[in-house]
């Protein structure tokens, strides 16, 4: 069964802020649509990657620099982690 997207007031905002700055970081609990919400926004323009299977983390963590030149802008990198080696990186 095929489930609705629920639009989310969030979308203009995050429309204008990805227009706006070269890296745009949204946070939110478990389970809250965040990944729904960038796919659904940004899914046609922008490459997805999940950082959760095992070696792509590992490929991150070991050479972040070159891990990020693998997927030129414009992606959404899913899974990135406060005080993960990546997320220092990228606030650079």
């Amino acid at each position: 069964m095929a489930q609705t997207y629920i639009p989310r007031a969030l979308e203009p905002v995050l429309a204008k802020v990805a227009r706006e700055f070269p890296a745009v970081v949204l946070t939110g609990p478990r389970q809250s649509g965040k990944t729904t919400l960038l796919k659904h926004l940004f899914g046609r323009r922008y490459r997805y990657v999940l950082l959760e299977p095992p070696d792509i983390r590992e490929a991150a963590s070991v050479d972040p620099p070159g891990f990020l030149a693998l997927f030129p802008p414009a992606v959404i990198l899913d899974e990135v982690f406060p005080g993960s080696t990546i997320y220092a990186i990228m606030r650079k």
